[in-house]
């Protein structure tokens, strides 16, 4: 009668002499629980790197004589590769390509340019590098630079098409709720001398120009990238424009540009930056309406009339009210939604009183004999960006509080003010529509450090505006995901997260006398969640194989 047990062996170390320590008794040989082994053996596995778990998992299946030729990420492009083909950009792009004298498969060098800048992001000539030694890529082994600068040359000449099919493909499957759009842009710099210049193009045309900078960096020359994007957080378009583009020329253009597109009703939601009159008269034309935040402390006398209005606030949720003021007239009426925040109204109000006390420390000490008057440290608190607005100066030349200052900061605690064109809109509907402008400021944040939208490689303009596209593309693929995840999962994961994760997933090739074959590691539980959430199938576990022939 033979017995089974699991059994650790070590060195004694008082004697020298090897010991077998037994850890746990299977029972007898004829009545081992077989899978209970099988289990056993899978979840020591799970702390085996991808190379080792491919290893053992191929020695079991085809014997011993089996060597590991190579092993490469694989989940992350599986997830993405899933979505590019339900979401129809793969079809969009092919759609668009037909009837181009394309001699190469411009679809994959697509993908494989819009999956680099969301698993791993790179130059073009790094992307041909990426796909034949770094990533599986489903249907793409390699892919010579010179294809990828074809593939971008298509996404500019057909850029509104292109963006128009995705557009139709993604809101048809996803049901997109398209009537409120919120839009904003950014910029991104290029680290070159001076900025270019027209020299026989169009002026429209030339993108590297100086002009106002989002990133403080008035110095250099940039781009302006503006984005549309849902309730959800999903990006539907984007546009590029020069650096020194002005806004109202933006605004037309966005305007113009959507007007064609299947959607209802828009409310265009802009941040403060865009506050002009002739940007709002833009926005109205077409049947066009906004909202856009208001400057409160901008001296308008519209303004001053809105925040001296009283009346009662509507609570719409937790932290959030919401009172409605019109100012003027027919033409001149002018409708606002204040909207108050209690919970940041007590907190604006104890960091001004913990403000107020260090100032008050402050002026004393300018006044003691060690002070020094009327010297630079006067000077330096008056112009001080943060305690300059809360004084005026005395007729002794110091500062002091102005405590009509501090009671107008008082009345502005917690409070923001909203403008809309639109009378259809409840007041609630007007403060949360413009919260979500965060899903813009969230999507730029993934544009320039998830995707890393620069530094861009690129000195023609077409190439710049084909780059953002990608980039787009690439941000539409990884927020459907975050989004899917955010239904399905307590914790929704990040996109950073998910693609770490998914990344552990490995697809390795084996060769060995039976031939060669390619395996790939386990489902991890946390990636079976991810599947499951994402909507993805798992990836087969065996995907290719070969015979000794082919060796």
């Amino acid at each position: 009668m033979r017995y089974v047990q699991l059994a650790h062996n070590y060195r004694d170390p008082a004697t020298g002499q090897p010991k077998a320590e037994i850890l746990k008794s299977l029972g007898r040989d004829d009545e081992v629980d077989v899978e209970a082994l099988k289990r056993l053996v899978r979840s020591v596995e799970r702390y085996l790197s991808p190379d080792d778990g491919l290893q053992r998992q191929a020695a079991r299946a085809h014997g011993d004589e089996v060597r590991l030729l190579d092993s490469r990420p694989l989940g992350g492009a599986w997830v993405l590769q899933h979505l590019w083909s339900e979401l129809g950009l793969g079809r969009a792009v092919e759609k668009v390509a037909a009837g181009r004298a394309f001699q190469m498969p411009v679809e994959r060098a697509l993908f494989a340019m819009v999956a680099n800048r969301a698993l791993a992001p790179g130059s073009k000539l790094a992307v041909e590098e990426w796909v034949r030694e770094d990533v599986a890529l489903p249907g793409l082994q390699d892919v010579p630079v010179h294809q990828l600068y074809r593939a971008m040359d298509l996404i500019h000449d057909a850029e509104e098409e292109v963006q128009r099919e995705i557009y139709y493909s993604v809101a048809d499957l996803l049901n997109l709720e398209v009537d409120l759009l919120f839009f904003d842009t950014t910029s991104s710099y290029f680290e070159i001398d001076g900025e270019d210049q027209p020299d026989g193009e169009d002026e429209d045309y030339v993108l590297r120009r100086r002009g106002h900078s989002k990133d403080h960096r008035p110095d250099l020359a940039q781009v302006v990238i503006g984005l549309a994007v849902t309730r959800e957080g999903i990006p539907i378009r984007c546009w590029v424009w020069p650096g020194n583009a002005a806004d109202v020329a933006r605004v037309q253009e966005v305007k113009r540009d959507l007007i064609g597109w299947r959607l209802g009703r828009v409310v265009t939601v802009l941040d403060r930056g865009f506050m002009s009159e002739e940007n709002l008269r833009e926005l109205q034309r077409a049947g066009g309406h906004y909202i856009v935040g208001e400057r409160m402390q901008s001296g308008k006398e519209a303004v001053e009339a809105a925040l001296a209005r009283p009346g009662r606030y509507q609570k719409v949720r937790d932290n959030v009210e919401v009172k409605e003021v019109v100012v003027g007239d027919g033409e001149a009426r002018i409708r606002y939604i204040m909207v108050r925040n209690p919970q940041q109204e007590a907190r604006d109000r104890q960091e001004r009183e913990q403000l107020l006390e260090r100032l008050k420390a402050e002026l004393e000490r300018l006044r003691s004999p060690e002070g020094g008057g009327h010297g630079k440290d006067a000077c330096r608190l008056l112009t001080h960006t943060t305690y300059g607005p809360f004084l005026k100066q005395g007729k002794d030349g110091l500062p002091r509080i102005d405590r009509e200052k501090v009671k107008a900061m008082e009345r502005l605690d917690g409070k923001y003010l909203l403008r809309t064109s639109d009378d259809t809109l409840a007041a609630a509907d007007v403060a949360l529509g413009y919260k979500q402008l965060l899903e813009v400021e969230s999507a730029f944040r993934s544009l320039k450090q998830t995707l890393q939208l620069r530094p861009m490689h690129h000195r023609l303009s077409r190439r710049i505006r084909a780059h953002v596209v990608i980039c787009w593309m690439a941000l539409l693929l990884i927020r459907v995901a975050e989004h899917r995840a955010e239904i399905a999962m307590k914790d929704a994961p990040t996109w950073d997260r998910m693609r770490r994760e998914l990344d552990r997933m490995h697809l390795g090739t084996l060769g060995g006398a039976a031939g060669t074959f390619q395996l790939r590691s386990e489902t991890r539980p946390f990636q079976a969640q991810l599947f499951t959430a994402l909507k993805v199938p798992e990836p087969p576990k065996v995907h290719t194989a070969s015979t000794p022939a082919a060796l």
